[in-house]
């Protein structure tokens, strides 16, 4: 049975998130002065063999410590998810079941206290190759996780590559199609706008923003993605990426206010603390998001 203190529901407004994959110290999270202005922290990774990394630094807290710390960064206005999958777990291309891994992973999230789960699945290669397979196996994972855990009472994110927005990029429809199937299960995305060099790169207003042959911001909300749910994720630092897509803090801050400015308030994302930190998210927004 889940334990109580869960928080109730998504966040309300634009939503600010940081991933922690790296151990923190003996408390595991991060304190909570150096994570001020997020509302979501994502523990990652939780993988189809079990949980590594921060969601397993949690889930090995006694009890009531987890207890403290969840009241704690509930009561200053945080959620805490645990991240699943990663760029190394492929669960569809190793042909797991959709429907016993979701049932799986939502077990862990309701047995560890946590408000919800972040759909971080990374199949690149299945996603372009084999068209519809990667769609119909996160769908289904996604319907199933909806089952135990919630709309309402859980928290589920997705987190897709920018490209996977982008029309006839995957022929299976890509994000697109996710969306289409199951977005109503999903509360937001964020939106890995990172290691996709040299192109689009988004490494620039313009394709950040605007122009990256569909999956700018502005393009995704085109293609029918609610405004809200579009969160724009960035690298902390040059450390936090393999493949281009980092912005110095200042210069994402200009695409951040023009996004703003045309519309847009979903929200930022960076992988991860200790790079990614509130001095990081105060230079982001500057005066973009009203508080």
């Amino acid at each position: 049975m889940p334990l109580q203190g869960r928080a109730a529901s998504a966040p309300k407004g634009p939503k600010f998130v940081l991933y922690s994959a790296s151990t923190v110290g003996s408390d595991v999270l991060p304190p909570l002065e150096d994570v001020k202005g997020f509302n979501v922290v994502n523990l990652a990774f939780l993988q189809y063999d079990g949980a590594h990394d921060q969601a397993q630094n949690w889930a090995k807290l006694p009890v009531s410590q987890r207890q403290k710390l969840k009241e704690e960064y509930n009561d200053a206005g945080i959620a805490l998810l645990v991240a699943a999958f990663g760029e190394e777990d492929l669960p569809a291309s190793a042909g797991h079941d959709p429907i016993a891994t979701a049932e799986s992973m939502a077990q862990f999230v309701q047995s560890n206290q946590l408000d919800g789960i972040d759909v971080d699945f990374e199949e690149l290669k299945l996603m372009q190759s084999n068209a519809g397979a990667a769609e119909t196996w996160v769908s289904s994972f996604t319907q199933a996780l909806r089952t135990h855990l919630p709309k309402g009472q859980y928290i589920v994110t997705h987190a897709p590559v920018g490209p996977w927005f982008e029309p006839k990029f995957c022929p299976g429809g890509g994000y697109l199609t996710v969306h289409k199937k199951v977005g109503d299960l999903i509360d937001w995305y964020n939106i890995q706008f990172y290691n996709q060099s040299p192109s689009p790169g988004y490494e620039d207003c313009n394709t950040l923003v605007r122009s990256a042959g569909g999956s700018s911001v502005f393009e995704i909300r085109a293609s029918g993605i609610p405004a809200e749910k579009i969160i724009i994720g960035k690298p902390g630092n040059v450390q936090d990426t393999t493949n281009g897509g980092f912005m110095e803090p200042a210069a994402l801050a200009t695409c951040v206010s023009q996004a703003v400015a045309g519309g847009w308030d979903g929200g930022l994302m960076v992988y991860q603390y200790p790079r990614g930190n509130a001095t990081w998210l105060s230079e982001v927004k500057e005066d973009s998001f009203s508080e």
